[in-house]
């Protein structure tokens, strides 16, 4: 197995110790990146990595280049320290160039495991912003661990063992679980998007050459009968509403 971490800390403190007792119960390869040495310069917000396509933002090499090494691995582990209630500022500029993943999701048989610490409090709200924007990448299954330290440089190996054990265990097995209702609506609201009488021009080439537009959902995904009935209902109407 092949696991890529992402560390979204300035420092390596509680975050990291927990990434690193996780990682002692996963086999496999192993790539980091540490976002601080990344130096990814700040979003400038021009959209082009939406309208025109992503090799089009102006840094695009240095973004791309850690999409790859996710696209080589088996399981993502991402970390992030809560910072004003919030992500880091490095996790925030990382998913702002990657807006165009809503648009285009590519990442439908990866799974991630989320990591994240507090002093204080919102280490859950984090986690599951985290979550939310790698399931509209198409993610198949995250994992989070959270953990309030007080301000003490300790961790809870326990619950970070027991985690990081069903991670392992979940990629090994290689089984694609079916999405959640929130994703089949989301996915079919950008499927139905480029019906529209003037779609984005990159996103109507990206779904009609992969084919994604022809499925509920990415097709090596079992949906299941009500799953699958509830998409076909839900693109339906999305189309009609859209248009």
């Amino acid at each position: 197995m092949k696991y890529l971490i992402i560390n979204g800390s300035p420092r390596k403190k509680n975050t990291w110790s927990m990434a690193k007792q996780a990682k002692t119960n996963l086999e496999g390869e192993f790539e980091e990146i540490q976002l601080m040495k990344e130096k990814i310069p700040m979003c400038n917000g021009c959209f082009k990595c939406i309208m025109e396509g992503e090799e089009n933002c102006p840094h695009y090499e240095i973004v791309n280049s850690i999409l790859e090494k996710i696209k080589w691995s088996d399981g993502l582990i991402i970390t992030s320290p809560v910072y004003a209630m919030n992500v880091t500022a490095l996790i925030k500029n990382f998913f702002d160039h990657t807006a165009y993943l809503y648009h285009r999701p590519k990442f439908f048989d990866k799974k991630a495991l989320v990591i994240v610490s507090t002093a204080g409090a919102g280490q859950k709200d984090v986690a599951n912003y985290i979550g939310e924007n790698l399931r509209h990448w198409g993610f198949n299954k995250i994992y989070q661990i959270t953990y309030a330290c007080g301000g003490k440089e300790s961790i809870n190996t326990e619950e970070i063992n027991k985690v990081s054990q069903k991670f392992h265990k979940d990629i090994v097995s290689k089984k694609l679980h079916a999405p959640n209702i929130g994703d089949l609506i989301f996915y079919n609201l950008w499927r139905a998007m480029i019906s529209t009488k003037e779609p984005i021009k990159i996103d109507k080439e990206y779904w009609e050459s992969t084919g994604l537009v022809n499925y509920e959902f990415a097709p090596d995904v079992n949906l299941g009968f009500i799953k699958k009935i509830f998409a076909k209902i839900m693109f339906f109407i999305l189309k009609k509403v859209i248009k």
